[in-house]
């Protein structure tokens, strides 16, 4: 039996495929800051300042290194736009995996979800080795201690895998103490160098100057290395389920990690530079320790004290980045473990904790992933700062830059599919096809520049594979997509549907009402009941074929009152000869909303002391 994309499965063979109910994340378990905090963690600000901005002005635009930056925010920005609109609409763990499906079909779905987690999974041990190689040389600098790597290794392992066990509103404690003051230390230093009036030389401008970013040594590799520094961002899609209100505060969060991280990143680069001097800055960051680049302003207009914290932040800071990027892992593995992509994933990674809610298989399968991974480069010789960490982020970077791009036209399709009265030429066209573009661009940077990025590695046969390894996950993804569809067409229908909808109590004047649910939600202690769906399926097709077909304006009933996946009921205006086809359409159509009303109350549960009604929903829209 073929499955037509936008055709929702029968109720009947979505539960059973679902196993009765849908595993839930815990929800209400973070807010707009939690949120936020969670995506500016992956950027790891300190990461990309300390790591990224001495190579860029040392090989890549030279001083234009903060007008690269600039640049990048405003594509991101534009890019964010389409990305937010979408987010109102569709609220996912699955995030890239939930859009696309929706936008360009299950089977671009499910090769984009595979390309996002594979990515995440990447990310992981390749922070863990620039950590381990920060906690190594700065324990050995400043107390003597001499510790191996591995250690550092399992200890951030085991850190990792205890923040996702259990639940977000642990790891988001832990990481809002990791990021404030890894900000607060790189704005220290930003803030005296400007309050001393810009440096040995003053403030100058040509640093931030736009055309300045393409100039310079290799002005693709500063601008790949810009954009590289965002990474993660997108991050806020995935914490919509665990979030309180999603479809406002991931738009909030998602524009506040660009435009937050981006305004952040410019001023500390450009400080940066004119605290050395522009032409010393190039000589710093060309020299045997590039950090100097940030250390000899540090020193200067703030103090020795505050160098010898940046080394400590520098380790926290890319703790808290690879334990964001383990949840990010954790939370992908678990969106296709709960549609039971293969059967079994749905009895263990598609699990979460009965306490915690948190996907905690899921979290153990990662740390499992990322110990084999970093034993792999080890047993293999491998440095783990320029083998580990330089290698699996360009891998898991070009994989997510593909990502999104797709999620860009993926946006253009939906709107133009699914809603059309929501349609803006710059939201739903203009921005995500700029941005879409704007990836692709970026993709081109890194495969043309992935020698100069990997410096010593260049010759690696890792980096020689990395286009070949994501386009062969993206090629299984299509081919394991397709083959459901023709074998098993009700598991390929569940590809990327599961979505968190969200029903308001309100109030009206004949009372209390409640908004409907989709015909496929799922929750603790509830079910869908296909027989009060199949008599408002009657009582709508009764409502269609009694109307008559007039040319005048037609009067739609509200879209909120339909299940998802079923067509609202439509009222014509008829005639002053039709007033009694008229009297019998609004009775039938009172009557086909009185029994979606006892569909709706059988299906949905209320989440205790909240107002609101949140239940997981499998459907095709």
């Amino acid at each position: 039996m073929a499955v037509q994309e936008g055709v929702a499965p029968e109720a009947a063979g979505t539960q059973e495929a679902h196993g009765g109910a849908v595993h839930r994340l815990k929800p209400n378990a973070i807010g707009l800051l939690g949120v936020v905090f969670m995506a500016v963690a992956t950027a790891a600000p300190i990461t990309a300042m300390t790591g990224n901005v001495p190579f860029m002005v040392s090989a890549g635009n030279g001083v234009g290194a903060p007008a690269s930056y600039l640049v990048a925010m405003v594509v991101l920005a534009i890019f964010a736009v389409g990305f937010t609109s979408m987010a109102k609409h569709i609220t996912s763990t699955g995030a890239f995996y939930g859009f696309i499906s929706y936008g360009l079909g299950r089977t671009a779905g499910l090769a984009s979800g595979l390309l996002a987690t594979f990515a995440y999974v990447v990310f992981e041990p390749a922070l863990i080795g620039i950590f381990s190689t920060f906690a190594t040389g700065t324990l050995k600098d400043q107390t003597g201690l001499d510790v191996p790597w591995w250690a550092f290794a399992v200890l951030m392992l085991a850190v990792n895998a205890t923040g996702t066990w259990f639940g977000v509103s642990v790891a988001e404690k832990l990481l809002v103490v990791l990021l404030a003051t890894e900000v607060t230390i790189l704005a220290a230093m930003a803030v005296s160098v400007a309050l001393h009036g810009g440096g040995p030389h003053g403030f100058t401008f040509g640093p931030v100057n736009p055309v300045n970013a393409f100039k310079g040594t290799s002005a693709g590799l500063g601008l790949f290395f810009a954009f590289w520094s965002w990474v993660g961002f997108e991050s806020t899609a995935m914490y919509g389920e665990e979030s309180r209100d999603p479809k406002k505060i991931i738009p909030k969060a998602t524009m506040i990690s660009v435009l937050g991280v981006g305004v952040f990143y410019v001023f500390v680069s450009w400080m940066a530079i004119i605290g050395n001097g522009e032409s010393e800055a190039v000589t710093a960051a060309s020299s045997s320790n590039p950090l100097a680049l940030f250390f000899n302003p540090t020193e200067r207009y703030v103090g020795h004290w505050a160098v010898d914290v940046m080394q400590w932040l520098m380790i926290t800071g890319s703790l808290a980045c690879g334990m964001a990027f383990h949840n990010c892992a954790a939370r992908y593995m678990y969106a296709l473990g709960r549609e039971g992509v293969l059967p079994s994933l749905q009895r263990t990674i598609g699990r979460t904790h009965p306490q915690h809610g948190s996907p905690h298989i899921a979290g153990l399968v990662q740390t499992v992933v990322s110990a084999v991974l970093i034993a792999a480069f080890w047993l293999a010789g491998k440095d783990p700062y320029t083998g580990t960490y330089v290698l699996l982020a360009i891998l898991g970077t070009m994989a997510i830059l593909v990502v999104q791009a797709v999620c860009s036209f993926a946006v253009l399709a939906y709107f133009r599919k699914n809603h059309p009265e929501s349609r803006h030429w710059f939201k739903t066209f203009t921005a995500p096809l700029i941005g879409g573009l704007a990836m692709l661009g970026v993709v081109v940077l890194l495969v043309s520049n992935m020698g100069a990025a990997a410096g010593t590695e260049s010759g690696s046969l890792v980096l020689k594979a990395t286009p070949w390894i994501v386009a062969l996950i993206a090629a299984g993804g299509v081919a394991y997509a397709t083959y459901l569809k023709r074998r098993a067409p009700q598991r390929y229908a569940l590809l990327g549907r599961t979505v968190l909808e969200e029903t308001k109590e309100r109030g009206s004047r004949y009372g209390r009402g409640r908004s409907a649910a989709s015909p496929h939600s799922f929750g603790e202690g509830s079910q869908p009941s296909p027989k009060c769906c199949s008599r408002w399926t009657r009582q709508r097709s009764i409502i269609d074929s009694s109307s008559p077909s007039m040319n005048s304006k037609k009067a739609r009933v509200s879209a909120s009152r339909a299940p998802a996946g079923v067509s609202a009921p439509r009222l014509t205006t008829p005639s002053r000869s039709a007033s009694s086809q008229r009297l019998m359409i609004a009775s039938r159509l009172v009557s086909a909303s009185y029994h979606w009303s006892l569909c709706t109350r059988y299906r949905s549960r209320r989440e205790p002391g909240s107002r609101s009604r949140d239940t997981m929903c499998t459907c095709a829209r």
